[in-house]
């Protein structure tokens, strides 16, 4: 599979990735309990679907641009913007605003495409409180996450790994490297503040494991 070209300027802005992360005087408590998951750093980042059976069944979506991300477990119903790339060449975030959303990185594949889908978030966003994904270290393997497309599709995704690296140790080739299925990689920052930043960047991957095509 060939790698688009924005992906590939993606992987030399990464070192950076999140580095504010939406932070502010005030909460440096608030890392969404990254530290809880610490066991699952240790796993790989693209482990194998909950049910092969299920991975073989469910086909791919057409390419549809995300505009819902629902997650359950982690309290998240949240419409999703799209975001590039800023002018230094790093990946945009989501703004830091009171009505804080999660964004799709646009030169991934949507959800539901063969490949890895990228959404990004907040865990905390200034004077304003709590982000979008101040809860996503919550998640464990099995969880469910739903996304909902432009054209009235749904990828629904489960998740296989969560992950606690620190942000200088950016696992690259496992969040844009080349998959043969249709994957999600949800990422915000955790772990112990530095200053005004976060440590850490939490890193959820979670495999397709069902569909609701577009309505005729």
């Amino acid at each position: 599979m060939t790698r688009p070209a924005g992906r590939a300027l993606a992987t030399a802005a990464l070192a950076v990735l999140l580095a504010g992360c939406g932070g502010g005087p005030g909460d440096a408590g608030n890392t969404g309990n990254a530290g809880n998951d610490a066991a699952a750093s240790d796993r790989p980042g693209t482990t194998a679907p909950p049910s092969s059976t299920a991975a073989k069944s469910t086909r791919p979506l057409e390419r549809s641009v995300p505009v819902g991300l629902r997650i359950p477990a982690a309290g998240v119903d949240t419409p999703v913007m799209r975001l590039g790339l800023a002018a230094d060449g790093t990946v945009q975030v989501p703004p830091v605003t009171d009505d804080d959303r999660a964004g799709w990185y646009r030169h991934s594949p949507t959800p539901g495409q063969v490949g890895p889908s990228v959404l990004l978030g907040h865990v905390t966003v200034g004077t304003h409180g709590d982000g979008v994904f101040r809860h996503l270290a919550r998640l464990h393997r099995g969880d469910r996450i739903e996304t909902r497309l432009e054209n009235g599709a749904a990828a629904e995704f489960t998740v296989t790994a969560v992950r606690t690296v620190r942000k200088a140790e950016f696992p690259t080739d496992d969040v844009y490297g080349d998959v043969n299925r249709p994957e999600l990689r949800l990422i915000t920052c955790g772990g112990p503040r530095v200053g005004e930043e976060y440590r850490d960047n939490v890193i959820v991957f979670a495999a397709l494991s069902a569909t609701r095509p577009a309505p005729s």
